[in-house]
């Protein structure tokens, strides 16, 4: 059994897809996907084989069981350096896949929605995607899976050329437990929240970089600037309009964060100011 070169793509995030997907193809990928992306690219004119012709199975319980098949996960997980996996996989009649561009159901979006249900946040709980992008992250060595849009310039790049390169695979398998784990952590917040749950056993907290500052405690110290992500709202120092074109620095931040409690402190003050001068007023 000859074995094609195969990229499975699924994603919620289109952008740059279909430009990706284009230049796949040009190299000589057969596209499987599934769902909406799917028709994005059948619409763009880009051939697609959808997932049930690689399963045998048709996606079934409103969509909540796509690729989670032995056929996907098989030609995910074989290492090509292993003679008895390429064996079972020639016996089985299971294609590898080579690529796989994933990114998951958007949780957090969805719970930033007003008035958002129980039900609704759930629903967009991922199952298969986690699934499909940790099992190819465990096989970086044969697989390169992109979770982040801003890579596959990157993995194009080097494709186009001898290859996507080992450090690069082993970059894109870093990006994807960092992304599962931030991905987990949320939902797994959420779900305290929505419990009332003020001490869990386990907290777990996810960063997502805000930008880059100019430098830490001294000039050669190079920093990046986190912060903690808010169900749904991004960082909470990105809820905050940010006024400075440069990047900040250590200090900067640090005096930008007094001032705002400063601030908030004379509030409080005043409100409890205003609110003895009622009372009084009113006796």
């Amino acid at each position: 059994m000859e074995m094609k070169k195969r990229a499975l793509v699924s994603v919620s995030d289109k952008t740059g897809i279909v430009g990706f997907c284009r230049r796949l193809s040009a190299c000589g990928y057969e596209i499987v996907s599934t769902g909406g992306t799917a028709k994005a690219l059948q619409e763009a004119g880009i051939p697609v084989v959808g997932i049930s012709e690689i399963t045998g199975f048709p996606e079934c319980l409103d969509g909540r069981v796509k690729t989670l098949h032995p056929a996907v996960h098989a030609g995910l997980l074989a290492m090509r350096s292993n003679p008895e996996h390429m064996a079972q996989l020639e016996a089985l009649h299971i294609n590898t896949i080579d690529i796989v561009a994933v990114n998951l159901y958007p949780f957090k979006q969805t719970i930033a929605k007003p008035g958002v249900t129980f039900a609704e946040a759930v629903e967009n709980i991922d199952i298969g995607g986690p699934t499909m992008i940790r099992a190819a992250a465990k096989n970086y060595q044969d697989v390169a899976v992109v979770v982040d849009p801003k890579d596959y310039e990157r993995v194009l790049s080097e494709l186009e050329g001898e290859g996507i390169t080992p450090e690069t695979k082993k970059y894109l398998q870093y990006k994807v437990f960092a992304h599962t784990a931030a991905y987990d952590s949320m939902i797994s917040n959420y779900l305290a929240a929505e419990l009332g749950i003020r001490f869990p056993e386990t907290v777990t907290f996810s960063y997502e970089k805000a930008q880059d500052m100019r430098y830490g405690e001294n000039l050669a110290r190079r920093l990046p600037l986190q912060g903690e992500t808010a169900l749904g709202q991004g960082t909470v120092l990105q809820q905050h309009k940010r006024r400075q074109r440069r990047a900040r620095t250590r200090q900067g931040i640090f005096r930008t964060l007094r001032r705002r409690e400063q601030t908030r402190q004379s509030l409080r003050r005043g409100r409890r100011k205003d609110h003895s001068r009622s009372v009084h007023q009113g006796v």
